[in-house]
């Protein structure tokens, strides 16, 4: 749900941008999060002014004043800062559905239409399911050129006051004679709209080769560069650090499997490498996304080495990857079970696995830094709960808060039966998870 977006005075506007903020701030929705349990224990009122946090306090002595606005009780919740999605595939995602039924009389949906519709519902699933901000890579090129992209970032425009969405370009191949169309389709879909450049280098004849084009495209238009890699080659991956050490807004690869199936020295060498060239690493802990080779009997799927890289200097986040499509038929694209499986298999404690969802996955995707304190971003998940850990193992209710507006809300609720000997236990016959 949207309100319309507040007005700037014109005077304000005129003097400066800051002071159009202010009035701007000051002339926009109101909202107070009321008893709002956080990470460190604390009970709290938050206040959100147009699209950041005005003031924390303790609990009731925000929503006791008279010009508080709306109040939303948040009595039983974690609020937490939003996860980000620094890692979907949307053009794919839902494919692994049945397809609808075409209509009599009318033909099958236009390809772009098909796209935009899966793209937005799948940003809708994950903007329930906590995530304000979302990256999806899109493929270019071959047969479906530039529609796909398009349609993305159309899905996005129309969820603009809902969630961020931004589209990371993926070519096929940058190198030789084949290369050439590849190379000017990425030109034309930064000039599009795409935030990012990408793709697989591991796909083409030069790896090192679409390494430098596609930094060299990233150099000429500032923009940040995301790459699929397996991470099992750290030649390559050597390589790679020395063309994207010190590159601005920055570099970041995955799902990088690979690097837990290398003796550990040699990917400690590497992670060292990939830490001092300030290059990221997004994990998959749900499952690889499919633009890489599948897995086989002698080189299975494996998830990075997050303790690893994270001892090593790496900023590592973690993403969903496949969201119900050929590469994973039943991917959720949950950060909170991205988060869950990260702790459960030993790779982070909750906070730190929280925080890959979160605080470095906002940062890989160049995003603002959110904490529940007075000067920052709105950007906030209240989850059934009162502690992290819980909250990754059975946080199914939730209320999503972008730009300062509540913009979803999932409810579930679990219910049992009368059975004999509940009512001595003292037992609950219904609960929210």
């Amino acid at each position: 749900m949207t309100d319309s977006e507040p007005q700037e005075p014109g005077k304000a506007g005129r003097d400066s941008q800051e002071a159009a903020s202010r009035c701007s701030a000051r002339a926009g929705h109101s909202l107070v999060l009321c008893d709002a349990r956080l990470a460190d224990g604390r009970t709290v009122d938050v206040r959100l002014v147009g699209e950041r946090i005005e003031a924390v306090g303790t609990a009731g002595s925000l929503a006791r004043a008279k010009d508080a606005g709306t109040r939303i009780d948040l009595s039983g919740y974690l609020l937490l800062p939003a996860p980000a999605e620094p890692h979907a595939h949307y053009d794919t995602a839902l494919t692994a559905d049945p397809p609808a039924p075409v209509r009599p009389g009318c033909g099958a949906e236009p390809a772009g239409e098909d796209v935009q519709r899966r793209a937005t519902e799948a940003a809708l699933l994950q903007l329930g399911q906590g995530a304000t901000a979302l990256r999806t890579h899109v493929h270019i090129g071959d047969v479906a050129g530039l529609r796909s992209l398009e349609a993305v970032l159309q899905a996005g425009r129309a969820l603009r006051g809902l969630v961020e969405l931004n589209a990371v370009a993926v070519p096929r191949l940058l190198t030789g004679v084949a290369g050439a169309e590849g190379l000017a389709m990425l030109r034309d879909a930064v000039k599009m709209g795409a935030s990012a450049v990408g793709g697989c280098p591991d796909l083409d004849p030069d790896p090192g080769g679409y390494v430098e084009a596609v930094l060299e495209i990233a150099a000429e238009h500032g923009c940040p560069v995301d790459l699929h890699t397996d991470g099992g080659d750290p030649a390559r991956l050597a390589r790679l650090a020395a063309a994207a050490g010190g590159l601005r807004p920055g570099v970041a690869i995955g799902p990088c499997g690979g690097l837990a199936r290398l003796p550990h020295q040699v990917a400690q060498r590497a992670a060292g490498q990939l830490a001092a060239a300030g290059v990221s690493v997004v994990c998959l802990p749900q499952g690889n996304c499919g633009v890489l080779e599948r897995p086989t009997p002698t080189t299975p799927s494996r998830m990075a080495p997050v303790r690893m890289l994270t001892a090593a200097g790496v900023t590592v986040a973690a993403g969903s990857g496949a969201l119900r499509d050929a590469a994973n038929q039943v991917g959720r694209g949950d950060p909170l079970e991205a988060a869950y499986l990260l702790a459960s298999l030993g790779e982070a404690r909750p906070h730190s696995a929280y925080e890959a969802v979160s605080a470095r996955a906002r940062d890989v995707m160049g995003l603002p830094e959110v904490r529940v304190e007075a000067g920052f971003p709105a950007e906030l998940v209240a989850v059934r709960g009162t502690e992290l850990a819980g909250a990754l193992s059975l946080a199914y209710s939730r209320i999503v808060v972008h730009r300062g507006r509540v913009v979803a809300r999932t409810s579930a609720v679990r219910e049992f039966c009368d059975l004999v000997g509940t009512r001595d236990l003292g037992l609950p016959r219904q609960s929210q998870g």
